[in-house]
């Protein structure tokens, strides 16, 4: 009888606009279970960026942590991204959100010039290193595109986004609802989610068949 994969999940945070996006978070989990595999989720213990008020949009004035925001979604069952060890998981994902570019890497402000935080560069490079799969939904692919250079990725059909993708060395490849982008070399594979004007069918159907993906390049 095979052995259960398991899938790291790599947050950055609650709340689309200052952290890990919600929706795309929970329908991950919910597709790794729903494909017979299992989940551990992590995030890095540090300060978020800032606090956005969802309501107004507006920057609060107040501070607070990745891993304990994260931790939300987690309902408290979560690790600091600082314990992952590759060697006990057989795949990593990341979710989007705007903690993806504001907390686990600059790319909102920087753009192409960006640095990725340092335990989420390991973390990524330990699992291309080992050649386990790595997933990135909606704005997460940019940290690939930093990290490795000559990939192929998608972020949906932002031509803004897609050229600093391109700037930093990597291809751009223009997707719809649900389809997924495989770059077969690192086996990286990634989908647009939010970063097209969807629903949450769609979110659904583009975080399944990204894990789909993951799980058969996992073997």
């Amino acid at each position: 009888m095979s052995r259960t994969k398991k899938i790291a999940v790599l947050l950055a945070g609650c709340g689309v606009f200052d952290g890990a996006e919600i929706h795309e978070a929970t329908l991950t989990l919910y597709a790794i279970r729903k494909n017979g595999a299992d989940y551990k989720i992590l995030a890095p213990d540090i300060p978020q960026h800032h606090v956005i008020n969802h309501l107004t949009g507006e920057v609060m004035n107040e501070k607070r942590n990745v891993l304990v925001e994260s931790a939300r979604i987690a309902r408290g069952q979560i690790q600091p991204l600082d314990d992952f060890r590759a060697g006990d998981f057989d795949a990593l994902i990341m979710p989007g959100g705007f903690g993806v570019v504001k907390n686990l890497s600059s790319f909102a402000f920087d753009g192409a010039g960006c640095t990725v935080h340092h335990s989420v560069e390991k973390a990524v490079r330990e699992m291309v290193r080992l050649s386990k799969p790595v997933g990135a939904l909606c704005i997460a692919p940019v940290i690939l595109a930093k990290l490795f250079g000559a990939v192929d990725v998608t972020i949906g059909n932002d031509k803004e986004t897609a050229a600093a993708i391109g700037q930093m060395g990597a291809r751009h490849i223009t997707a719809s609802h649900g389809e997924v982008v495989v770059d077969r070399k690192y086996k990286l594979v990634s989908t647009p989610c939010y970063m097209l004007d969807a629903n949450i069918v769609q979110i659904a159907e583009g975080a399944e068949n990204l894990v789909k993906a993951i799980l058969e390049l996992a073997g």
